[in-house]
């Protein structure tokens, strides 16, 4: 999770008390893994397909669900959080999968300006306290006209009803406080986020559960939706 300016304390933490588990599918993170393969397919196939040398940054990159779908696709990762639970438990998967990763532990404002082909910053907007001190940060880091892609949740009345009230309290297919509703993010707002940093969106998806808890990529933003900006 990123520093000043944007870090909230209780977030880190939060995510961190999960770190045994990340890596277990049908664990707390279970809707993650399941999301995975359709939020990396969009990504990589607006990365062109094969990432080969490609330097990719993964900003709150968690135990690293993302950098290793990356790596596997032939990118040069950097995986940086402020989770150090999180980051030990990137670290040990991804040496028994034999994937070179570099695991970083720290904010985004640490790292050298305009040193990455591509940035991704995948469910972590919303649990930031500044989002335009947080898109400046990811467009500060990203080569000049490259892309920088988010995940989030909208704040909609479909959300609350599936992502807060469903997820947590009746499937209990996330721990109960993972989300605050109030923090989730229309796409406009997200929008006018990226354009004050410098930014403009290039590419918008909407990611939907279908039948058997798979996921696909739609046009229906109304819940989870992905962002490309540039």
């Amino acid at each position: 999770m990123p520093g000043p300016g944007t870090a909230i304390g209780a977030e880190i933490a939060k995510f961190d008390r999960l770190a045994a588990e990340w890596w277990d599918p049908k664990g707390p993170m279970a809707p993650l893994h399941a999301m995975n393969p359709a939020r990396m397919g969009w990504i990589v196939q607006r990365l062109g397909g094969m990432l080969d040398g490609l330097r990719v940054l993964d900003v709150g990159c968690g135990a690293g669900l993302a950098s290793e779908a990356l790596a596997r696709a032939g990118a040069r990762v950097t995986g940086l959080d402020a989770a150090a639970s999180a980051l030990g438990a990137a670290r040990a998967h991804a040496a028994s999968q034999g994937l070179a990763i570099d695991y970083r532990e720290g904010m985004p404002e640490t790292l050298e300006a305009g040193g990455f082909d591509a940035v991704i910053a995948l469910e972590v907007i919303e649990h930031v306290a500044d989002r335009v001190e947080f898109c400046r940060q990811l467009a500060r880091l990203v080569k000049p006209g490259g892309p920088v892609f988010l995940s989030t949740l909208n704040r909609t009345p479909r959300s609350f009803l599936m992502a807060k009230l469903g997820a947590e309290y009746l499937l209990r297919l996330l721990p109960v406080g993972t989300h605050d509703w109030r923090m989730f993010v229309r796409p406009a707002e997200l929008g006018a986020d990226l354009r004050a940093a410098g930014l403009r969106v290039a590419d918008i998806t909407g990611l939907t559960m279908g039948p058997g808890g798979s996921w696909r990529t739609s046009r229906d933003v109304g819940v989870n939706y992905m962002v490309m900006a540039r």
